[in-house]
């Protein structure tokens, strides 16, 4: 009894790694995806952060490009894995989401398989952010460095949790491709990514904290600033709550994700 266990647990652990695997190695395949995908974050950091500076920063005494940063990479890392799920919906109209469904692994393996693939395409992308960062006269030290990979972790699976539950929900590419941005961009602003979530109105405030993307970003600022004087003024919230937070939504995104991805196929 034990050993058919194990067996069944070792079936399903290779399949997770082999679906996960899939889809890094059409990261790695795919050169303009890659690049494109590191534009977006640099032209925020270098642009935004750059005026911001010029704007603000004598007067805040921050280093709003440092700032931008942390809040750049965790919204790259959240929605290069949310968006990475639109594979979800690409496999579907080509049937190939039918070959993984009549496969002896669970659904709830088939589809955290995909949010660990594309969870790892972030990963790699975060990275060039982090290097760039580094270039373009960023100051981190080894251990701030080193600090920002816990949270990176969490923002790229709790991303691709994200991703699972929308874009599951969504009948076809066309629609995931109009309804994706409406989700994603409201909260660049409404989750702490440009600066710190600090006198918001009352009612941007309530907004602000269903934002899924609200936690990893001020958990990302709390590693890179944990033990500096700037982290009371760029830190909003306890980073155990953020954690806490964080992973009881992945938990219910992968598993309201995992129904509705498997609704869909049942009712095509």
């Amino acid at each position: 009894m034990k050993t058919t266990a194990n067996l069944s647990a070792a079936r399903e652990l290779s399949a997770l790694l082999v679906i996960a695997q899939r889809d890094l190695t059409k990261l790695l395949r795919d050169r303009t995806r890659l690049g494109v995908s590191l534009a977006f974050p640099i032209l925020l950091i270098v642009g935004l952060g750059s005026n911001l500076q010029a704007l603000v920063g004598g007067v805040t005494g921050l280093d709003v490009v440092a700032l931008m940063f942390t809040g750049v990479l965790a919204a790259t890392l959240f929605q290069s894995a949310a968006a990475g799920m639109m594979s979800l919906i690409e496999d579907r109209e080509n049937d190939f989401s039918k070959e993984l469904f009549v496969a002896p692994i669970s659904r709830v393996t088939i589809v955290a398989g995909k949010v660990l693939g594309e969870s790892l395409v972030a990963f790699t992308q975060g990275i060039g952010v982090v290097v760039f960062a580094l270039l373009f006269g960023i100051r981190m030290s080894p251990g701030q460095i080193a600090s920002l990979l816990p949270p990176a972790v969490g923002c790229c699976l709790l991303g691709g949790a994200f991703g699972l539950a929308t874009l599951a929900a969504l009948p076809n590419q066309r629609a995931a491709l109009q309804v994706f941005p409406f989700l994603i961009l409201p909260q660049y602003f409404l989750a702490g990514v440009v600066a710190p979530l600090r006198g918001l109105p009352r009612y941007l405030d309530v907004i602000s904290w269903i934002m899924p993307l609200r936690y990893p970003v001020d958990l990302t600022r709390a590693a890179f600033y944990s033990g500096t004087p700037a982290y009371r003024a760029v830190v909003t919230e306890s980073p155990l709550l953020d954690a806490l937070v964080m992973g009881a939504l992945f938990v219910v995104l992968l598993v309201l994700g995992a129904l509705l991805f498997e609704h869909r196929e049942r009712s095509r």
